[in-house]
């Protein structure tokens, strides 16, 4: 982990230890940008079917976020395999105002190998791994850093265009927008909520994909945990 990550991870346990969010408009207070690191707890599926913390699910093409019907990852820990539990990476989440990219090279044999935002996921046999990088690699195009803002009623929404899943030796955009501002399909958000007291969050996102093996499929992402504003 860089000492960067690190150090926007510890001041997420931190504020959600000790109860406070901080910061100006550039980091949690107020309306304004949120720069800093996103920490995820961890998904769990309870026996009776409740569900906490991140996930990832992928609608298949003509159906609804609200409604599906999903893909059943066999992979997945919980009863219902449409649910597939995201755990936090080496650098504990999500980090905005800067890159998480893949690392070089991105694949070990057909299993991503980014592990910074969330751990290697299984999904069908195969491990994806998230990653944010200044060039997509699927489209070519080149996409801002991370982005997250929230109003002064609490409400998220933001930039995610350089969010990428490596899978089976492909990439697949997965960002909200797409690269170059377009929202196809079901692709939707970011959106969401944050409590400046406590650093609480959950965002949220849909990103349908363009091409491949999984084309017009759609996935969908939730992360919640707590944030932590970045240094000044």
């Amino acid at each position: 982990m860089s000492r960067r990550a690190a150090c926007l991870l510890i001041l997420a346990l931190l504020a959600s230890a000790c109860g406070g969010g901080g910061g100006d408009d550039a980091g949690g207070s107020g309306a304004g940008e949120l720069r800093g690191a996103f920490a995820v707890v961890a998904g769990a599926c309870a026996p009776d079917g409740t569900r906490s913390g991140s996930f990832f699910r992928m609608v298949q093409p003509g159906g609804t976020l609200e409604e599906g019907p999903f893909v059943a990852n066999a992979d997945s820990p919980c009863d219902d395999k449409t649910w597939t539990p995201l755990r936090p990476g080496t650098d504990g989440g999500l980090v905005t105002g800067d890159y998480q990219p893949h690392p070089e090279p991105p694949f070990a044999a057909n299993d991503g190998a980014a592990a910074a935002i969330v751990e290697p996921t299984s999904f069908f046999a195969v491990r994806f791994a998230a990653a944010t990088n200044p060039t997509d690699p699927q489209t070519g195009q080149a996409v801002p850093a991370p982005s997250v803002s929230v109003d002064e009623q609490g409400a998220l929404h933001g930039d995610l265009s350089a969010f990428g899943v490596a899978w089976n030796q492909q990439h697949f955009n997965q960002g909200a927008p797409k690269p170059g501002g377009a929202r196809p399909g079901l692709t939707a958000g970011p959106s969401g909520t944050y409590d400046e007291d406590t650093g609480a969050y959950a965002l949220e996102w849909s990103s349908q994909i363009e091409g491949g093996p999984f084309n017009n499929f759609t996935g969908v992402w939730h992360l919640e945990g707590t944030f932590a504003p970045a240094a000044e």
